[in-house]
């Protein structure tokens, strides 16, 4: 596996005011491909854009609904970030608005789109590794989104739009593990149905990117959680129970003690997390209070993905010079 070393150059969190008109949102750091945006302080559902469905068409983690063709949303992709109009999820006046922003990049991240033939069949994609996270959307009709994780197997779904535990259902992936080169699909409606349109996001393990799971102990002093990597974002989902998609991130109000925290799946402003939640670690994450949706309730299995503020170690010289905890 490759060393990245500077990892901003394919995944930032980025921090703007709303200003209700139109605005160039820079400071990102290159051409991002995939941006996920959120409202901090009023309660609007996400926004979730891409360059391969083009800019104005919108979807929301918060809902089932398809796509839509919003055109005072994100009204451009650029070299150093994106431009927005007056729609209240990405640019509502005086509001604190996040966006996460992902490159494409072999062995980190790729975007997929096809249609589905209501048969089973692969797909093939671009990642040049094999996916081990993977988030998928019918974009022309309403249906939930649903997410292929590689800690919950090949006969097994779950979907980010509610709070359901991990359900079993071989029809989605046709109980079929994905490779570097092609994913497959069943039967399944929401994931193949014939002459519907889709977009997925494919996830790989690298330098700066991690998809695992780990198992809640309900106390105070949590699981401590080994990524390789200082992470910069952290979504979390307990695969056991009914729980919210956990989302944090290390430029709202700084790591730790008190991350703030969104959940994907609602259109919620957001929150202050419960006390001492989630520390960021030079090589991983902490789970710090026995009673939060990361760690309550001893013994289930919760999921991750993490991406990177900085590698633990670093190619420079003879690869041995590591992160340092903040």
């Amino acid at each position: 596996m490759a060393i990245i070393d500077k990892p901003s150059d394919y995944f930032v969190t980025n921090l703007h005011t709303g200003n209700g008109g139109t605005q160039a949102i820079t400071g990102v750091g290159f051409a991002p491909n995939w941006i996920w945006i959120k409202n901090r302080t009023s309660a609007e559902g996400s926004g979730i854009f891409d360059t391969v469905r083009g800019a104005t068409k919108m979807l929301c983690s918060a809902n089932d609904d398809g796509e839509s063709t919003t055109t005072n949303s994100l009204t451009a992709f650029g070299t150093d970030g994106f431009s927005v109009g007056a729609n209240n999820r990405v640019n509502q006046n005086t509001n604190n608005i996040v966006s996460w922003n992902w490159k494409e990049q072999a062995g980190v991240f790729d975007i997929v789109s096809y249609t589905g033939n209501g048969s089973n069949r692969t797909i093939a994609h671009n990642l040049g590794v094999v996916p081990k996270m993977m988030i998928v959307k019918r974009r022309d009709a309403s249906a939930s989104w649903f997410v292929y994780h590689v800690a919950n197997g090949n006969g097994n779904v779950m979907k980010l739009d509610n709070t359901e535990a991990v359900s079993a259902y071989a029809e989605y992936w046709n109980a079929t593990t994905p490779t570097s080169s092609v994913f497959s699909l069943g039967t399944a409606a929401t994931a193949n149905v014939d002459g519907g349109t889709f977009i997925a996001y494919l996830f790989g393990d690298s330098s700066i990117s991690k998809m695992g799971s780990y198992t809640a102990n309900a106390n105070v002093n949590g699981t401590f959680v080994f990524t390789g990597h200082k992470p910069a974002f952290l979504l979390i989902k307990n695969t056991s129970q009914a729980t919210d998609w956990i989302m944090y991130d290390n430029k709202r109000d700084g790591y730790e003690p008190q991350n703030k925290e969104f959940r994907a799946n609602t259109s919620a402003a957001e929150r202050n997390a419960e006390d001492n939640n989630v520390q960021f670690c030079a090589n991983g994450f902490k789970l710090r209070n026995a009673g939060t949706k990361s760690n309550a309730d001893s013994g289930n299995t919760l999921i991750y993905m993490s991406f990177a503020e900085q590698p633990f170690v670093t190619s420079t010289g003879n690869g041995s010079i590591p992160a340092t905890a903040r």
